[in-house]
């Protein structure tokens, strides 16, 4: 199969494999490789890649995106500021967010406070929509709805109430602002309802406890729904169940998983065993890690669950099936591949250096890992291939 992989790239690639697959080295060594490094066998599939957006420690400036290309099987870091030369501040403070809708890709980068939207097809810098403190993104209708923390990056008892901002998507400007909880964080789409977590976690020890539900056709909150701490995700599974994850307050309430039926908007069940750092629905699987810190051990649990939606039963509490657990530090990025069923998890590692990526298939045996940029996070599947590739390719060389 044709490549877009120059002829004097590819040399230097092969070498870079041959010394990679043939040194003497443990699974939990890892070697740097180049900005573009051969990790898995080409594929071809509705699905073209991934783009995978790095948080970076807040106050570097250094957020980044990366991306995979199936049919190649390579691995392009940091391509934004070889696509976007002439944006003189790269991508930003803090990647918070990645998501596609139709051929714009838009990033939501926290700290510096604005939306960057890029040509799907080519990663160009194509708007920024200026929003303070935003946190995720969602779209329905032409529209897209970031949620924000309206008001400066900082633990304040008086922090404002968050709010919602929406977006025309035909022009990127700012139509409609709906006030709703304390720092709000994800938010889902349910008809014509959007559901926004509120953690409230600037006000600690005060925080938020409620789920906002606004109505689109008046873009008005209508109600809030009590449910734990310092909300985070939500996942909304194909029968009309919302789950919420609740960070407690990281000393005496513990993380919990919540289920709100959205046909009452009604706790239904809280799912008591199951810390919820971060989640993804594949089919009726609700994939998820837990980071729970003791203050008595000074450490970390972690464990990786999956849930079966139809039973909301714990299914495993170890998705990774090969041992490779042992080796990932600071799980913090989640991802579940809508074709082949392979599960993505990042490593944050000590969040001031570059992360890992392990790639695993449906069954949990690692297929193959990659190095990111500082705090891998947020993932996004395409099925438009980058028509970039050259460009990075030559990059390199």
């Amino acid at each position: 199969m044709k490549t877009s992989i120059s002829k004097p790239l590819l040399l230097v690639i092969l070498v870079i494999t041959a010394i990679v697959f043939n040194s003497c080295r443990g699974d939990d060594e890892e070697i740097t490789p180049p900005g573009v490094i051969p990790v898995a066998p080409p594929s071809l599939g509705p699905v073209k890649g991934f783009y995978l957006l790095n948080e970076a420690n807040m106050g570097s400036n250094k957020s980044s995106i990366d991306y995979f290309d199936s049919e190649s099987g390579y691995y392009f870091r940091n391509i934004y500021p070889t696509i976007n030369p002439g944006v003189t501040m790269k991508l930003g403070d803090v990647g918070n967010d990645i998501q596609i809708y139709g051929n714009k890709l838009y990033a939501v980068i926290n700290c510096s406070h604005y939306v960057e939207v890029m040509d799907l097809n080519t990663a160009k810098h194509h708007n920024s929509i200026t929003i303070t403190n935003c946190r995720y993104i969602v779209f329905d209708k032409g529209y897209a709805y970031v949620s924000s923390y309206n008001g400066p990056v900082q633990i304040d008892p008086k922090a404002p109430l968050g709010s919602v901002v929406k977006i025309d998507t035909t022009n990127m400007a700012v139509v409609g602002t709906c006030m709703v909880g304390y720092q709000p964080e994800e938010m889902v789409i349910k008809g014509n309802k959007l559901y926004v977590a509120n953690s409230g976690g600037y006000r600690v020890p005060d925080y938020d406890n409620t789920v906002s539900v606004i109505d689109l056709n008046t873009f008005k909150e209508e109600k809030k729904i009590t449910v734990g701490i310092n909300l985070h995700r939500l996942e909304l599974d194909n029968y009309g169940n919302l789950y919420v994850s609740s960070r407690g307050d990281y000393k005496t309430i513990s993380s919990k998983t919540y289920i709100i039926d959205t046909n009452t908007d009604k706790v239904t069940d809280v799912l008591h065993l199951l810390p919820n750092s971060n989640m993804t629905l594949s089919g009726d699987s609700l994939y998820v890690y837990s980071v729970e810190w003791s203050h008595i051990t000074e450490k970390n649990t972690v464990s990786y669950a999956i849930v079966d939606t139809r039973t909301k039963k714990i299914v495993t509490r170890n998705f990774i099936t090969d041992g490779t657990e042992k080796f990932i530090k600071v799980p913090y990025g989640l991802a579940i591949h809508p074709q082949t069923k392979e599960i993505f998890v990042t490593d944050a590692k000590d969040y001031v250096s570059p992360g890992t990526l392990y790639c695993f298939d449906s069954k949990g045996k690692k297929k193959w890992q990659v190095i990111t940029g500082d705090i891998p996070a947020h993932i996004v599947f395409t099925d438009k291939k980058l028509q970039n590739i050259e460009l990075l390719s030559n990059n390199q060389n």
